[in-house]
């Protein structure tokens, strides 16, 4: 009987499940959208029930769509939002307050408060991360702080906090954990020790007795209750989308990059088995932990990459789909020098600047749609390549290809755009769902079904490599204007 690896990819806007095969090729795959919610400005919620029962039916959409069983799987992998900060009840398993996703700035102040009372110095050596609403710790301190009874409550040990790989294992399982990768973003794990750091939650008021234990990403978490599947399954690996990303691209030497294009983009350059601090505000963060062999990477996040597409089909409605961005960016040969800074949500690395919001330059009376579609794909480019600079400097050497998967990179003017404007090759895999792969591989890893870290790199195949043909002092000249642009946005406040 042939068998297959299950990869559950709960992310920002939508929950997958991708079933793989040896290959790495999918044999089924299912997705479904949920919703976003946007109680007041700049704050950010989904509902949980919503997220597991949408993670829940893609699964069972999956396995009917590659025609298997669930005997057929021989173990399933979890990949997920990062961040996102769910609390409930240990015993009901009923969430006690919506969760609070990762683009959420509902908790600048209390970061802004931390930062002047001298803690975020602390916080950076301890984690490796920056001190901002972007992580968990100060979601989880609102929430306990905002939902009357609830902070005793947690002291007793009756409320679980998980990031959405933990909230999916304990309805899935029962167990409640987490994977190393996840415990990494809290803003409460010692990145050095990979424990949970007392200081850390005395610094943010948290009751121990809330988190879950931390376990490698390629390992037994659990197995399925027999009601769900109709049999108990293996969970076998788990890890944050973006080091998921980056196992799925086989970027495991040292020095190797990819940057993945979602909703946001998250770049990550594999740094090995010591922590690189950052010199340019990136952060640090565990790549992975199998058999007792932790890496780690250093990250830069784009907060609006993919996001501002939708924003050109929802919002302005200039287009129906997504693809239609590519054809219409196209359909002239430049911006008209309009420069477009998409920070709906503040801007990430290396600027972590919560206050700035959206931006277009350069507009005149002849600015059409088409110059507004270049600007927006553009600017996803720009963004991405003020990472890599910032990364080439921090590990002191050059990058000489990325690698890149998600959403957008399937748009070929983006990603020849990209190439062009960072100066190196842009490696497309030949599996746009490389996240969910990552994923997959840990598990099967930890059940036999791959055996080791070879077969996964044997596995990995490129689609289109886009080289680059901009000219040097047409790039610099872009560069420039790009950050003309940034630095007036930011000054707009």
């Amino acid at each position: 009987m042939k068998t297959y690896i299950m990869a559950l990819d709960q992310g920002t806007t939508s929950s997958r499940a991708i079933i793989f095969d040896r290959n790495g090729g999918i044999a089924g795959r299912a997705h479904q959208e949920f919703n976003q919610l946007f109680p007041k400005p700049g704050w950010v919620e989904h509902n949980p029930e919503e997220i597991w029962n949408s993670q829940k039916s893609v699964a069972m959409k999956a396995m009917r769509d590659a025609g298997v069983n669930s005997n057929q799987i021989a173990s399933i992998g979890i990949t997920n939002q990062r961040e996102t900060t769910i609390l409930w009840d240990r015993k009901s398993g009923r969430p006690v307050y919506n969760a609070i996703v990762w683009q959420c700035r509902r908790t600048s102040e209390i970061c802004k408060s931390l930062e002047a009372s001298g803690q975020g110095e602390t916080i950076r050596k301890k984690t490796g991360l920056l001190l901002d609403a972007y992580f968990s710790a100060t979601k989880i301190k609102w929430i306990l702080d905002k939902v009357p009874g609830l902070r005793k409550r947690a002291e007793k040990g009756e409320i679980c906090f998980g990031t959405v790989d933990s909230w999916l294992i304990f309805k899935l399982t029962g167990q409640h954990v987490t994977d190393i990768t996840n415990a990494s973003r809290t803003m409460l794990l010692n990145i050095r020790t990979g424990k949970w750091d007392n200081e850390l939650l005395d610094i943010f008021g948290i009751p121990e007795k809330l988190l879950p234990e931390i376990k490698p990403s390629s390992c037994l978490f659990g197995k399925t209750r027999s009601d769900i599947f109709g049999r108990k399954i293996d969970i076998g690996g788990v890890a944050g989308d973006q080091q998921a990303s980056l196992f799925g691209q086989a970027c495991f030497r040292t020095g190797s990059a990819k940057n993945t294009y979602g909703t946001g983009c998250f770049m990550l350059v594999n740094t090995g088995r010591k922590p690189t601090f950052s010199n340019n505000r990136l952060l640090t963060t565990v790549a992975w932990d199998v058999g007792d062999d932790t890496e780690y990477a250093l990250e830069g996040s784009v907060f609006t990459g993919g996001a501002v597409v939708k924003w050109l089909r929802d919002s302005l409605k200039i287009i129906r789909t997504a693809a239609e961005s590519e054809k219409l960016a196209m359909q002239v040969p430049d911006t008209g020098g309009v420069y477009f800074v998409p920070a709906f949500v503040g801007l990430g690395a290396p600027y972590w600047d919560p206050d700035v919001r959206g931006s277009i330059f350069g507009m005149t009376r002849g600015t059409s749609a088409e110059h507004l579609a270049r600007a927006a794909l553009e600017s996803i480019a720009f963004q991405s390549r003020d990472l890599i600079a910032c990364l080439q400097q921090d590990i002191g050497h050059k990058i000489n290809s990325l690698k890149v998967d998600g959403g957008a990179s399937t748009n070929n003017f983006l990603m020849q755009f990209q190439a062009d404007i960072l100066g190196i090759p842009v490696v497309r895999s030949s599996i746009a769902e490389t996240t969910a792969l990552g994923a997959a591989y840990l598990a099967g890893l930890n059940c036999g079904y791959w055996d080791d870290k070879r077969d996964i790199e044997k596995n990995w195949k490129a689609d289109r490599i886009f080289k680059p043909k901009m000219g040097s002092y047409e790039r610099e000249t872009r560069i420039a204007e790009w950050k003309k642009a940034v630095q007036s946005a930011r000054s707009f406040k």
